[in-house]
């Protein structure tokens, strides 16, 4: 059974990215800002799989949709 909340750093693990604190705060300095008005999940960074997976968890409000969100934030500050 899959836990309800996840940390940032399974979801870089679960994107195929390296998930340890300084790969994930280099890759969010590299991506942003994200441009206003384009989701996530557009970002043209994204492998098709990737941005795949983030689109399908958002329109499913799956579990991981809070971090994802929570991920659009930190590329958009």
């Amino acid at each position: 059974m899959e836990k309800a909340t996840h940390e940032l750093s399974e979801l870089f693990g679960q994107l195929g990215l390296p998930d340890d604190a300084e790969s994930i705060q280099r890759f969010i300095a590299s991506h942003r800002p994200l441009p206003p008005g384009v989701p996530l999940a557009d970002a043209p960074f994204w492998s098709p799989s990737q941005a795949q997976f983030l689109r399908e968890e958002i329109d499913d409000d799956a579990d991981w949709a809070e971090l994802i969100d929570t991920l659009a934030v930190l590329l958009s500050e």
